[in-house]
């Protein structure tokens, strides 16, 4: 709060001040009144609006509102599941960078355990008792041959060092008179290198300190100095200083997980690996935290980067994984939920479409029938279009099965009288005739036959006691299963009638023993057979034609054998044949009908069965119970 000096004094208002003017008052009244006026003009063109929006909305066709609708609700699943898996993919990115600190964490964990214990080692180096007397000896001595003895010895303890470690390429322990001695898998070091270490390595004051691979040595390597000390004397003279060289591509391979690539660096220099598939220095400053994960584009390829600085060495642990690799199926799961919804989509709105003009479709008809009706067209109002589908027994089937009705019951009561009259005449029609029977036929046969005989006209009496004969056979239904003997009268009358159409170039052969007349088959089973063969093999050819009837006894049936010499059929026209795909020319019994009554009247293991080749004729066999 503002406080007014002491020796301030507030500002006095003249009274007439405090008194408010006659437009100031008509302003105060004014103002309130227009801004809700101006509110209600809002409002009323916002009510405008939607309301003409809802006027659209009620005069659209039932159809499009129901696709509209079903997009409508299609569009918000879609929203949904697109947030909802964001959401589920935001948290697998957190489970996946997880996982991904976890196996970073224990191989960092790991790889500096045994960091720690190669530290420890080159400790026990350095304090080892033998070595330092040895490199005491050296030291104090002023004999050639002691110093060279004394330096075998410390090679031979060196060995122990390395041949017990397999983490290790070599030892190098330089002494107080600056001579080097080298074990293991030796790589010289060169002499600058070695400069800047042994001076690293005396700043340290017994400190061990850790030297980066680098082009020309792949080796990690470790360097601590040696100082005298013996029992409780420390003197801390100066004896020298050892350089382990560890194999650190064999450290991270044993210790480390395989899942992606482990990159290691202390700041700006990479100790593992030698050749990276990126240069860690392009995301240096995107790892300077202690942890945590980014997706990055590098060098052309997309990763997945999960880093962790080490605590005790201040190096940094990188775990960069191939984004394609890491997340292959996560892409895969997105686009084919992208598809599935698209598909979706399109399949709601087709269905949708579909419904709404199952709906309006069939008003509409009733809307153009009604009108029909209306100018008093009763007949086509109660006539379906030929493309309508069957109406479904629904409100709208039942409004059109009652719309029918009526105006089927108008249309009766219109046009009953015509109607009446016209079946009268029809059914005086018909009863004229009736009156022709089959007797009529018969009786006029037997009087063209007594005429034939009487002017010796034998063949024309032969072919019409021949067409009475299969007239009465085939008229009569008294015996729908013969004998084979009575079977065979018809074929023979049959055969009497083609003799005298085809005379020479049909040669028909009959060969069925007497004790085989009796044996039954369903009725005018042979005939069919032999009108098939004169129509497939003579008619087509000009040349004569047999055709054999003949019986024969297999192991489990009795078979009546139709045969022919003709032209025979195509293995593909067999087979439709058999199938009954075959659309035949003639109008008489089928052979799939044969077939069919054989097998219900004695099972089915007993039928009809057709053999051909082209040009070897065709065989008809039926097969019969012994």
């Amino acid at each position: 709060m503002f406080k007014f000096p002491v020796n301030c004094q507030r500002p006095k208002r003249h009274l007439a001040s405090r008194i408010p003017t006659l437009d100031n008052h008509v302003d105060s009244v004014y103002n309130p009144v227009h801004n809700v006026y101006t509110t209600f003009q809002l409002q009323g063109k916002e009510t405008d609006a939607v309301r003409k929006w809802t006027t659209v909305y009620k005069n659209m066709k039932i159809k499009n509102k129901l696709s509209l609708l079903i997009a409508l609700i299609v569009a918000m699943a879609f929203t949904f599941a697109v947030i909802v898996q964001q959401y589920a993919f935001s948290i697998y990115d957190g489970q996946l960078y997880l996982k991904s600190s976890k196996v970073l964490h224990l191989s960092s964990s790991a790889i500096e355990s045994e960091l720690e214990r190669i530290e420890q080692l080159s400790f026990n180096m350095v304090t080892d008792t033998e070595i330092q007397q040895i490199l005491r000896a050296i030291s104090n001595s002023d004999s050639d041959y002691d110093r060279l003895t004394l330096r075998q010895r410390l090679v031979d303890r060196l060995l122990n060092y390395v041949g017990s470690e397999p983490m290790l390429y070599s030892i190098h322990l330089i002494d107080s008179f600056n001579k080097q001695y080298d074990v293991g898998s030796v790589i010289p070091i060169a002499p600058s290198k070695m400069q800047h270490i042994m001076q690293l390595a005396g700043d340290a004051d017994g400190e061990e300190r850790w030297f980066s691979p680098d082009e020309h040595d792949p080796a990690l390597l470790l360097s601590r100095e040696i100082r005298s000390y013996s029992g409780t004397l420390f003197d801390l003279q100066y004896l020298g200083t050892i350089v382990v060289r560890v194999n650190i591509d064999k450290l991270v391979r044993t210790s480390a997980a395989e899942e992606g690539e482990l990159i290691m660096t202390s700041g700006t220099d990479v100790i593992y690996p030698t050749r990276p598939n990126f240069d860690p220095a392009s995301i240096q400053a995107d790892v300077s935290s202690g942890s945590g994960y980014f997706t990055r584009e590098i060098e052309g390829h997309t990763y997945f980067v999960a880093y962790n600085r080490s605590f005790n060495t201040g190096w940094t642990y990188i775990n960069a994984t191939p984004f394609n690799q890491a997340f292959r199926q996560i892409i895969f799961i997105k686009e084919l939920v992208i598809m599935v919804f698209g598909m979706i989509f399109a399949v709601a709105i087709l269905l949708g479409i579909r419904f709404s003009r199952g709906l309006t479709k069939p008003i509409e008809s009733l809307i153009a029938r009604m009108k029909l009706a209306e100018k008093g067209n009763f007949a086509e109002a109660n006539v379906l279009p030929q493309d309508a589908a069957p109406v479904a027994m629904d409100e709208l089937g039942l409004l059109h099965r009652t719309f029918r009705l009526m105006v089927e019951r108008i249309n009766v009561l219109i046009t009953e009288n015509y109607a009446s009259r016209l079946l009268v005449k029809e059914t005086e029609f018909k009863a004229l005739q009736a009156q022709i029977n089959p007797h009529f036929l018969y009786n006029t046969l037997e009087s063209v036959n007594w005429l034939a005989k009487i002017n010796k006209q034998t063949q024309i009496s032969d072919m019409v006691q021949a067409l009475a004969f299969l007239l009465r056979n085939s008229v009569s239904l008294k015996e729908p299963i013969l004998s084979l003997r009575e079977e065979l009268e018809i074929v023979k009358n049959y055969i009497i009638i083609q003799k005298f159409r085809f005379e020479d170039r049909l040669e028909f052969s009959m060969n069925v023993p007497d004790e085989d007349l009796e044996r039954r088959l369903p009725k005018l089973s042979l005939q069919p057979l032999l009108e098939n063969a004169i129509h497939y093999a003579l008619e087509p050819s000009v040349e004569p034609c047999r055709i054999a009837l003949y019986t024969r006894r297999e192991e489990h049936a009795f078979c009546v054998i139709v045969e022919d010499d003709g032209p025979g059929m195509a293995p593909d026209t067999l087979d439709r044949l058999r199938s009954g795909s075959l659309q035949t020319t003639g109008n008489g019994i089928g052979l799939l009908n044969i077939d069919e009554r054989l097998k219900l009247a004695f099972g089915d293991n007993y039928g009809l069965y057709i053999e051909s080749r082209p040009g070897l004729g065709a065989r008809i066999i039926l097969s019969l119970p012994l």
